[in-house]
This record gives C-alpha cells, structure tokens and sequence, in this order.
C-alpha cells in the first residue's frame, strides 16, 4: 500500500481536501460521481491507498474492490438505470494516474457506443440528488 500521492486529485478526493459527491466509504475504498459523467450516476471507484493501476492493486484488496464494484453496479438501478457498463483503464486513457473503476448507468437506447463515451454535466443539484439516491440504495 502507497502512502497519498501530493497533486492526485483522488487522493485529495479520499483525504477530504477536495469536494466529491461521495456515495460509497469503506475502509479500503471511496466512491463518488465522476464530475463529467458519461450518464448521470456514473460513479468512480478507488481504493484509498495511492495505486496507479489494477495490476498494482495488492491482493489483500481485490476482494472489497470487487465486492464495492457489485454493490455500485446493483445501486445504479436506483436511479431508472436497466444495467451498467463497468471499466477500468490501465495507463493509456487513464485520466487520472490512480485506480479507478468507472460505473455507468445504462438503459436501452442510451446510445452509448463502443468506446466513445460523451461527456454530460449535472444542473444544479441534481449531482446531489443522485448521490443522495446511490447512498440511500446502497444502505439496503
């Protein structure tokens, strides 16, 4: 396990320096909604500990990062969505150099596309009422 990386945002993010809207907290891992969210609710995962990518992830904490993994994949349904399209980048296309795992809720004719993900924003309020809604499905 890493100590936190000075400049990584996530880090920032699991340390409380930065603001997210944070909808999962267990020991070993954070979740919060990506501010430029493929869909709204797309959630991203990461551990606490300052891990670049999967490979890099100590086998100690596969399991809860798998297990949150679950858990955010079954919450999105919570907010109409009829599955999910769950990722990880290793490296190249990884925007921020920490670990983490994207959640994206999908339905039918979302018209996501392969690999090419559009980006949407939140209006007021709504990134906390989605976060408010994941939190609640999440405590079930």
């Amino acid at each position: 396990m890493t100590s936190p990386r000075v400049g990584c945002v996530f880090c920032q993010i699991v340390s409380g320096e930065a603001a997210a809207a944070v909808v999962l907290e267990r020991d070993d891992v954070v979740a919060f909604l990506d501010q430029r969210p493929v869909f709204k609710g797309h959630v991203l995962l990461v551990p606490r500990a300052h891990v670049e990518t999967l490979p890099d992830l100590p086998a100690s904490q596969r399991d809860g990062f798998l297990a949150a993994a679950q858990d955010l994949a079954s919450a999105v349904t919570a907010l109409g969505a009829q599955g999910s399209f769950v990722a990880i980048n290793n490296t190249v296309s990884q925007s921020v150099p920490h670990l983490h795992l994207h959640v994206v809720p999908r339905t039918k004719g979302d018209g996501l596309r392969g690999f090419f993900w559009p980006r949407t924003k939140y209006g007021a309020g709504e990134m906390d009422d989605h976060a408010a809604r994941l939190r609640e499905a999440l405590a079930h």
